[in-house]
């Protein structure tokens, strides 16, 4: 390819799909995205403009404009909308939530600027979620609402009203390099026939011509013993976490512990694996949550008393260690949390440009 390969940036964090797509040979040439300290960490790190704006408030003409690109000229457009409306720990309100309706919006912008190709990215709830309401313009859909799936299924059927072809796929981010167990439902577009989903390049036990997964151990060993910024552990699981080895969680503790440790939880239903857990360093880090030290999805370092780091989750999420991070240490947990494995992003693209 003797051109340039130019994309656009809808809700772009930290910018961890991007980098992938980056990394892939794209050159990202416009970021939107409307938290405060996201938008600081794009502006510390690169050169990218970045219109810092709710997306509904964004028109394709702005966008053109401040990318110096021409409709029709854009080879990719990528993003992972905000994806809590449709997230299994959520309530899972479908469109009837604000934040759901991101998902319609870049639909919008696919149908406005017309890229070759694009990437979406969204949690394995985007597979079963259900519209619950509808925008007055997708009338046709009306009686559909309830059922699993049917946001779904307006999407990949106003895609292929546009012209694109759409193959997606539930990937785990550990089957592509990245050292953390993270599902993400990942969609390929294209203005013309079908873009295979990309074969894993990494496996459990390194079966099927493929590399053994990459653990904790070989993302962060070369950084312990350094400075690490994190919020501390919750006093109270203090004592429990004391007696829990590297890879156990609340399960290894007496039942008298556990019950003291975890209160009403402990009578919950479910697997309540995230419950006073301890990593492990010889496989990949569970799915990267906004917080460390939440009580049902804790993920405190395999041997210290801590939570992991923002350091660490960077390494877990593969971001270069130059990147620098804005904000608060909530807000970088948060940033760090949110973004997509710079390696799944990667893959995704390496596809496109295969294609």
């Amino acid at each position: 390819m003797d051109r340039e390969l130019v994309a656009v940036s809808l809700f772009s964090g930290a910018m961890g799909l991007d980098l992938g797509v980056e990394s892939a040979g794209f050159h990202i040439k416009v970021c939107i995205e409307m938290d405060k300290w996201a938008a600081e960490t794009i502006r510390r790190n690169t050169d990218i403009p970045v219109i810092e704006k709710d997306i509904n408030l964004v028109s394709s003409e702005e966008i053109l404009t401040v990318s110096r690109l021409q409709r029709g000229n854009i080879d990719l457009v990528v993003g992972g909308p905000p994806c809590q409306a449709f997230s299994t720990a959520g309530k899972q309100r479908g469109l009837s939530d604000l934040r759901g309706s991101c998902i319609i919006q870049y639909l919008r912008v696919i149908s406005e600027l017309k890229p070759s190709y694009f990437i979406l990215e969204n949690v394995r709830g985007l597979l079963s979620a259900k519209l619950n309401s509808l925008p007055e313009e997708y009338n046709e859909y009306a009686g559909t609402e309830r059922n699993s799936g049917s946001v779904l299924n307006l999407l990949i059927t106003e895609f292929r009203k546009l012209g694109y072809s759409i193959s997606y796929a539930l990937l785990n981010a550990a089957n592509y390099g990245v050292p953390e167990k993270r599902e993400r439902v990942i969609m390929l577009g294209h203005l013309g026939d079908r873009v295979p989903i990309p074969s894993p390049t990494h496996s459990e036990n390194g079966d099927y011509d493929t590399k053994k997964w990459v653990t904790l151990r070989d993302a962060i060993n070369d950084i312990q013993g350094k400075d690490m910024r994190y919020i501390p552990l919750r006093p109270r699981v203090i004592p429990f976490m004391q007696k829990l080895k590297e890879g156990q969680n609340w399960t290894s503790l007496t039942k008298e512990d556990a019950e003291k440790a975890m209160g009403k939880a402990y009578y919950l239903s479910g697997g309540k694996t995230g419950f006073l857990r301890r990593l492990s360093f010889d496989s990949p880090a569970p799915t990267l949550v906004t917080s460390p030290t939440m009580p049902a999805t804790q993920l405190c370092h395999p041997t210290e008393l801590r939570p992991l780091s923002v350091e660490e989750y960077a390494r877990i999420q593969q971001f270069p260690d130059s990147w620098v991070f804005e904000g608060r240490i909530e807000s970088i947990y948060k940033q760090i949390g949110n973004a997509v494995p710079i390696g799944l992003g990667k893959a995704a693209a390496e596809q496109i440009i295969k294609h």
